[in-house]
């Protein structure tokens, strides 16, 4: 009786299995949208204290958060400047308004039912969620087509699994990151979708919006382009995604500049739309429209066709604008100074094991399951074509890594698509495989799911393999880890708004501080600063340098050419460890040490805690 119940049950859900998933096939679509509520909800909910406490960690975010308010409070659309940042000139700004407008649109929202103040936070908590949207339903569509109807599911949610991504949707990052990320997936999906028509606008149309957010990622979009015209070269027939792909690319490129580029974006900047790139992708446009359009037969007659126009637009950007071809355009005593200590700018080779060999399982993950994938789709020439494109797409990122940490959210995702396909069909054979199958594919499942978690499974397991072996590292100095745990408490503590908004009981003024606190003390105070981590503003960095790193009698003519009122500095503060490490004996390092020159008046905080920092008013008229 037993043995016919269980026969039974596995025959009504094997009839019910196939009708739940041409359910999920047909409605895939909402059931992300579902999921992404979910997380939404989960995300607010556990980073609610971070929300509350207005936490924008990263310098972009706070910018970005005034540069919002700023906008909202009568500033121009098309003037980015950010004039509390070294007044009264203030600072170039090299960004556009578009990530601006879901920013905005959330804070009139909620002012409509809350307090202004909890009405920005709340949009400041909801904003990073919503280009996290157009991540899943780009991955979720990439899974459709290469792994079938049900392959949306696990692909949609495996941005979970990729920690450093993933980071870029969290509330309160509300910088431009996580929507160029899922702007490239996004050209991704476009690139790979049977719909050649629309997946050439698709792939045109979220190039254009990611160039003009940021140039960011120029490279990962470069590539996209070329893989369209290499299809092109090898498949007939393949123009008729290349030229929508090409037109949608053009004519939104131009549109977007009209509509957001800067009045200082207008001039010939190699780091923002610009009519530099307006003209560069105008005519790379055009030039495959023009291969698109000439009856060309023969893979060697277009790949020839190609090399003529693809050399032609290169040299038209290399005779004009050679200058564009370095990243930043900036000094090399600013790339050594200050660029030189930025940790995303230094390749992964430069970073720590802790950091490494985590942010990398998830794409060697997905490197093993593109070859699976490549292997299976052998026979298949359309399906081989679209996995050799998202594989070329993942390796080009990952390799990135070895040029710069900032490809690190890039390599993640780009990697979903195999890691997603390689668990789909691991799944599929448990249910569905012989005795010896279901057993290798649950040991695939398992080593899936440990890269999924690999992040605190690996802190984890090197705390046991410490403890076990005995061979715990030791710091190279006794006193590191006390450092380590200070730089990180003043990094916490400096930034945080129950310390910052104590200097409102001042007067507005501009405060000499540290680069990196500047984008802060903006956000989080009435006050201004000299500058924050932009490289257009590299003359100021430079100032701000040379006063901390110089001598004490240098730090006055500087403070006083950017009008400063006061000096604010943070003990153990990350940067400020850096001119201890480099400058020994210069002005910041004798601060540390207590030297206080005698034109340095401390200035009293009505406070009911121990502030994390010391504020100085200068006093210019002091002898030395």
């Amino acid at each position: 009786m037993i043995l016919k119940s269980g026969y039974a049950l596995r025959d009504r859900v094997n009839h019910i299995l196939p009708l739940l998933s041409v359910w999920t096939g047909r409605h895939w679509k909402w059931l992300t949208f579902l999921m992404w509520i979910v997380i939404a909800i989960v995300f607010v909910a556990t980073r609610w204290a971070a929300i509350h406490w207005l936490v924008l960690s990263d310098t972009d975010d706070n910018i970005r958060f005034v540069q919002v308010k700023d906008w909202l409070g009568g500033q121009g659309w098309y003037d980015l400047r950010q004039y509390r940042l070294d007044p009264p000139g203030g600072a170039n700004i090299h960004w556009s308004r578009l990530v601006d407008l879901p920013i905005a649109g959330l804070m009139l929202f909620f002012r409509a039912f809350v307090d202004q103040g909890l009405a920005d936070r709340l949009a400041c908590g909801i904003a990073p969620l919503l280009p996290l949207l157009l991540l899943m339903l780009s991955l979720g569509f990439i899974g459709r087509r290469l792994a079938g109807p049900n392959g949306w599911i696990l692909a949609a949610l495996a941005p979970l699994a990729a920690q450093m991504g993933l980071g870029m949707y969290a509330p309160m990052r509300i910088d431009h990151h996580g929507w160029q990320l899922a702007f490239a997936v996004t050209m991704l999906a476009g690139l790979v979708d049977r719909n050649w028509l629309r997946g050439g606008i698709v792939a045109g149309v979220s190039s254009a919006l990611s160039v003009t957010i940021g140039m960011e990622m120029i490279v990962y979009l470069g590539a996209g382009g070329a893989l369209i015209a290499l299809r092109w070269v090898f498949r007939e027939g393949a123009g008729r995604r290349m030229l929508p792909y090409a037109l949608s690319l053009g004519a939104a490129t131009s549109l977007c500049f009209l509509l957001f580029a800067s009045y200082a974006n207008r001039a010939q900047v190699c780091d923002a739309i610009s009519p530099i790139w307006v003209a560069v992708f105008g005519a790379a446009s055009a030039g495959m429209v023009l291969l698109a359009l000439l009856p060309l037969r023969g893979w060697a007659m277009r790949l020839g066709a190609g090399i003529v126009v693809g050399g032609a637009v290169a040299a038209f950007f290399w005779l004009n604008w050679p200058q564009c071809l370095s990243p930043y355009q900036i000094s090399p005593e600013l790339e050594r100074l200050w660029l030189a200590n930025i940790r995303e700018a230094k390749p992964i080779t430069a970073q720590a094991q802790s950091m490494v060999v985590p942010l990398l399982a998830l794409p060697l993950a997905g490197l093993l399951g593109l070859i699976w994938a490549l292997w299976d789709a052998r026979r298949d020439v359309d399906r081989l074509w679209a996995w050799a494109t998202v594989g070329l797409m993942m390796i080009f990122a990952t390799a990135l890594l070895f040029w710069q940490l900032r490809a690190g959210p890039a390599a993640q995702l780009l990697a979903i698509p195999p890691a997603a396909w390689a668990a789909h069909r691991l799944i599929a054979a448990i249910f569905g495989g012989t005795r010896r199958v279901r057993i290798a594919a649950g040991a695939g499942v398992v080593v899936l799911a440990a890269i999924a978690f690999a992040y605190p499974l690996y802190q984890q397991a090197m705390t046991l393999w410490g403890t076990i072996s005995g061979t715990r590292p030791r710091p190279w100095r006794p006193s590191a880890i006390a450092r380590t745990d200070a730089i990180k408490k003043a990094n916490g503590r400096c930034r945080t708004l129950p310390a910052l908004e104590i200097l409102n009981q001042l007067p507005p003024a501009t405060i000499f501080t540290m680069v990196d606190l500047g984008p802060r003390l903006l956000t989080t105070t009435h006050h201004s600063a000299l500058a924050g981590p932009y490289h257009r503003n590299g003359a100021t960095i430079l100032d701000i340098h040379h006063a901390f790193d110089g001598p004490e009698s240098g730090f006055r003519p500087i403070a006083a050419r950017h009008h400063a009122t006061y000096l604010l500095v943070c003990p153990n503060f990350p940067e400020g460890t850096i001119y201890q490490s480099r400058s020994p004996k210069g002005f910041y390092a004798d601060l540390m040490r207590g030297q206080i020159p005698r034109w340095l008046m401390p200035v009293p905080l009505k406070s009911g805690m121990d502030l994390p920092y010391q504020l100085y008013r200068i006093d210019y008229g002091a002898k030395p």
